[in-house]
């Protein structure tokens, strides 16, 4: 046999054929690309060093020069020889470890190209998740449960129809990050950990979401957020948005994450007080931990072997999510949660609610600078900080309909001129300005 049959076809003993070794490289490695990014059967490959060490293998026996420049030549050959219009995002199935799962119950072993394959088996006999279930039952009460199964499921398939983030409150120490540890292990690398104040505040953070299914604050800062534009954006996302990633040019790409948070506080704003900011969240608070609790340093592997079991109980959770037109079960004790995080974070609903500083009545009138300074003294009699007088202004005129009140600039001063203020409040409280 000649030496020159030795080698194989894509290389004739001097250089390797591009063409020839990509298609080869492709029947071994079936994959297509998409915006530059690699998709394999099982999802999207998310470092493309991964791929290069592929091809390195291949070909090291044969290049012996200039190795790092073949095999980045090849690869950029590979993307366009792969290239695919962008996969559809896909709500009527679930793609598993093992196939793929029909929402409407049929279930397939054949694979096919996916932006999200899950790292859980789809077992329809797999046993009840009875440590996991147990585990809850020590973390929730028993009527925020099936929000936790909703949500859980809600970040199985990529949409963002509900419009919420969810977000597991309490004092510390009760296990609440165990259920990120929980999603990861049936999510695989269709989920990561970062920070919702990065997310907000770093302009390359948002390209780092790009094709993931969940993102986890295991441990939120508490200091309020300077904006909340993108998290906005994100949580209820139905149009491409402009993404960043560092030295290259910025593109418009889509986001189907969901925010899954873990921290001791609500999530505070330091301007924003919409009524937008609030619905997006739901607040469960977690049960105390128990003093005579014995930790145990192997929970999270116990609770990760039951991933199929929890895999299934997440469907259920799924599929009643959907019936209710992607409304969650929201308990009375979450509800209070979220008032409560609203008078945090916003103290003029408190004070509107406040007794003995002012009236609701019909045919009065207060300025606008003389209500700002009511407000004020409440704010001192309360120890809390009062927001700027536009805010106060502002928040007041776009919700005059919820208290019956009207903004306009025909309110009269103690000087006869006309200023802005507010008809239908009258005061108690004497305050001179």
């Amino acid at each position: 046999m000649s030496a020159k049959r030795k080698y194989p076809q894509w290389f004739d003993g001097h250089k390797v054929n591009e063409i020839l070794f990509c298609e080869e490289f492709r029947k071994e490695h079936p994959m297509i690309c998409v915006k530059g990014k690699f998709f394999t059967k099982d999802g999207l490959v998310e470092d493309e060093k991964d791929l290069e060490t592929e091809i390195f293998n291949a070909i090291k026996f044969f290049v012996t020069e200039k190795v790092s420049n073949v095999v980045r030549s090849l690869v950029d050959v590979l993307k366009l020889m792969c290239h695919s219009e962008p996969l559809p995002m896909q709500t009527d199935r679930i793609h598993v470890s093992n196939g793929t799962y029909f929402l409407d119950g049929r279930y397939t072993y054949e694979k096919e190209f996916c932006l999200n394959r899950l790292r859980v088996a789809y077992n329809e006999d797999a046993p009840k998740p009875e440590r996991f279930l147990a585990f809850l039952n020590d973390l929730l009460y028993p009527e925020d449960i099936p929000t936790l199964q909703e949500y859980m499921g809600y970040c199985l398939i990529p949409t963002t129809k509900a419009q919420k983030m969810l977000f597991l409150v309490g004092k510390g120490g009760e296990g609440k990050s165990r259920v990120g540890l929980v999603m990861h292990a049936m999510l695989g690398d269709n989920m990561n950990t970062s920070s919702i104040q990065k997310v907000e505040t770093n302009p390359f953070a948002r390209a780092d979401l790009e094709h993931l299914l969940v993102m986890v604050d295991d441990d939120m800062k508490l200091e309020a957020l300077p904006q909340t534009n993108y998290i906005k954006t994100i949580v209820s996302a139905e149009l491409p948005m402009d993404l960043e990633r560092k030295g290259q040019q910025s593109y418009q790409g889509s986001l189907n994450v969901r925010f899954l948070v873990f921290g001791n506080g609500t999530m505070k704003s330091l301007y924003d007080r919409s009524e937008g900011f609030f619905r997006r969240q739901i607040i469960l608070s977690v049960r105390d931990k128990d003093k005579n609790r014995a930790d145990d340093p192997f929970l999270a592997e116990k609770l990760c072997s039951e991933r199929e079991g929890i895999f299934l109980w997440a469907l259920e959770g799924l599929r009643r999510l959907i019936r209710n037109n992607y409304h969650f079960t929201i308990s009375e004790r979450t509800k209070v949660n979220m008032e409560t995080a609203i008078k945090e974070g916003n103290n003029i609903v408190e004070f509107m609610e406040s007794e003995g500083y002012f009236l609701f009545k019909a045919d009065s009138q207060i300025t606008s600078k003389d209500f700002y300074a009511i407000y004020e003294l409440w704010c001192d009699d309360n120890t809390t900080k009062p927001v700027t007088s536009k805010s106060f202004s502002t928040y007041l005129s776009q919700h005059e309909r919820e208290y019956n009140l009207e903004h306009n600039n025909k309110v009269r001063n103690n000087q006869g001129r006309r200023v802005w203020g507010f008809w239908g409040i009258e005061p108690i409280v004497k305050v001179f300005v």
